[in-house]
């Protein structure tokens, strides 16, 4: 049933990602229509029908997907185990002391090359 059911969604797909296509040209093509018109009203019209857009998008089989992959994201996201403050600030200096470590090394290699080459050039 389930499968009949993706079948019968992914037969309408075409038509549905056709709407937000359209949508998506008539906030464009509006916007620079009424370029005479005060800001926030094209700006209102351009959210409107990018709203409207995505709501359709959404009702797609790849944007079911996408809004279970933003569910499943945000559970992961509340089993992460966030760094205390102490070990982001050791974190921190550990990684400023090596940038300014790779830093101090670059640049006596590049003095070194530079007196190298000008004792070569002359």
């Amino acid at each position: 049933m389930k499968q009949s059911a993706e079948v019968q969604g992914s037969r309408f797909d075409a038509a549905r990602w056709a709407v937000a296509i359209v949508l998506v040209a008539l906030a464009v093509a509006g916007n620079a229509y009424f370029a005479d018109q005060a800001l926030l009203y094209r700006v209102l019209g351009v959210v409107v029908l990018g709203v409207g857009a995505a709501a359709v998008a959404l009702t797609t089989t790849k944007g079911r997907a996408l809004t279970e992959l933003a569910r499943g994201s945000r559970k992961e996201i509340q089993r992460v185990v966030w760094p205390t403050r102490p070990e982001t600030i050791q974190t921190t200096a550990i990684v400023l002391v090596a940038v300014v470590l790779v830093g101090i090394l670059l640049w006596l290699i590049d003095t070194l090359l530079g007196w190298a080459m000008s004792g070569i050039i002359g």
